[in-house]
């Protein structure tokens, strides 16, 4: 209701003036069709945001082998339908009204108002991110992780860590908000938390078996589908609108929608172009997958800013955006951190600049006639770099803490890691007891690429 404003408030005049049946004594009020207008654009929105989640397993699956296309699959699949039991359960609470730290009521909707007609549609669109956390850590962690492991780390991270965060930045009493931290779509609260968590994890997951050699040599595992991938990284972007303009929560402010339409499409363009120029100077040839993640880390930065910065700052925040994500995941290989997808470098890497990037050249009122810089490009000076910084540290050492101590107790426990044999056969026969395509029950040699660089048959 905060959301609605003068705007859609004339848009609701004007349907009632056009309108006689809704202009009637006891029809609707302008408040009423104003409410109406809201709560639809918004499960809108959210119904883009759940799109998401089959970008993401079109892109995690084209970019691992076949043999666990399966996995990767049911792991984004069931990152919706565990996200939407456990933020019910516990998430939505943790992440609402209670102390600066977190939420203490509001669990399974004890004591909300679900008859006000905007408490359950924002409550399906927070949901949507609370899933798109988890599954970040799904493709970082692709091809060797237990799927059991995978749904205790997935439950605790949709129940405690994610929301711990959102009631931090997205709540008026949470204690980010408060210092004036700026996170517009989740930069910080959705991409950066997803990417600490991988990292986390895979300090403890190690690499995949043969991806790394002696000394510095790295062994290339090619992911067997780049169409479905790319097919991917087009439906997440599409979804990205759902994501991005969705956060105006609310139908009020056109200007807004439109603003940060088009920011986030400066965004993921120049992220792109800045991922496949990166890539090719470095490699001497325009890498498909390399520049899916230009795009997508464009897209990451500008999640955080699409409401804060002018258009010509939304290029400058999605090229860096997409060539730090692509320099990143080369990086990170070179310090065999084994991110099959380069999630981290993506989501985390591209999460934490966009953050930044607010501080930089940000604005307040950016649809007004005289907007306030907040930026130290803007006229801010250092204050508000300082509260994103801040807002960022916090964020990394509450998910990487509780993060290892979940996965430490995963790998102790039940296990982390499959056997060195299942990952070698593949995760889909081994933990689901099905291939993706035909053939792939009928041995390793339907698999042909799928054998590990250098290594002899376990």
């Amino acid at each position: 209701m905060s959301r609605v404003a003068g705007r859609t408030a004339a848009l609701a005049a004007t349907l009632l003036l056009a309108t006689p049946v809704i202009a009637r004594a006891d029809g609707p009020t302008i408040e009423d069709v104003a409410v109406r207008i809201d709560a639809v654009w918004i499960l809108l929105c959210a119904a883009l945001v759940f799109i998401m989640h089959a970008g993401f397993g079109m892109l995690e699956s084209g970019l691992v082998r076949q043999k666990n296309t399966v996995n990767v699959l049911m792991k984004n699949f069931i990152n919706v339908a565990l996200g939407v039991i456990t933020f019910y359960l516990v998430g939505y609470g943790l992440s609402g009204e209670g102390n600066s730290l977190f939420g203490t009521s509001g669990f399974m909707l004890k004591g909300v108002d679900v008859r006000d007609p905007m408490t359950l549609v924002l409550f399906v669109f927070g949901l949507m991110f609370c899933a798109t956390a988890a599954t970040i850590v799904s493709g970082a962690m692709a091809e060797r992780m237990k799927w059991s492991a995978y749904l205790v780390y997935a439950f605790f991270m949709t129940a405690l860590i994610y929301p711990v965060v959102a009631k931090w930045v997205w709540t008026g009493d949470g204690w980010l908000n408060k210092l004036g931290f700026l996170d517009f779509a989740g930069s910080t609260v959705v991409h950066l938390v997803g990417a600490t968590a991988a990292f986390a994890g895979l300090l403890l997951l190690g690499p995949r078996m043969g991806k790394y050699g002696p000394g510095r040599r790295i062994n290339a595992i090619p992911g067997h589908d780049l169409p479905l991938a790319t097919l991917g990284a087009m439906i997440l972007w599409f979804g990205w609108y759902g994501f991005n303009v969705g956060s105006t929560l609310g139908a009020g402010d056109p200007a807004l929608i439109g603003w940060t339409a088009l920011t986030t499409t400066l965004g993921g363009g120049a992220g792109t172009l800045a991922g496949m120029t990166v890539i090719w100077i470095k490699a001497r040839k325009p890498d498909l997958s390399m520049t899916l993640n230009g795009a997508l880390g464009g897209l990451v930065a500008i999640t955080a800013t699409c409401a804060f910065v002018g258009f010509g700052s939304a290029i400058i925040v999605g090229a860096v955006g997409g060539a730090l994500a692509v320099g990143a995941a080369l990086l990170f290989d070179r310090l065999r951190l084994d991110d099959p997808v380069g999630a981290m470098a993506v989501h985390g890497v591209g999460g934490a600049w966009g953050t930044l990037a607010v501080g930089l050249f940000g604005y307040t009122d950016i649809t007004s006639a005289e907007p306030v810089g907040v930026g130290l490009f803007t006229g801010g000076g250092f204050h508000q770099l300082g509260v994103q910084a801040l807002g960022l540290i916090a964020t990394m050492v509450w998910v990487f803490a509780v993060s290892t101590v979940v996965f430490t107790v995963i790998k102790r426990t039940i296990g982390l890691r499959v056997s060195e044999q299942e990952e070698y056969e593949g995760l889909d026969v081994g933990e689901h007891g099905t291939g993706a395509y035909h053939g792939d029950l009928l041995g390793s040699g339907a698999r042909g690429s799928d054998a590990f660089p250098g290594r002899a048959r376990p």
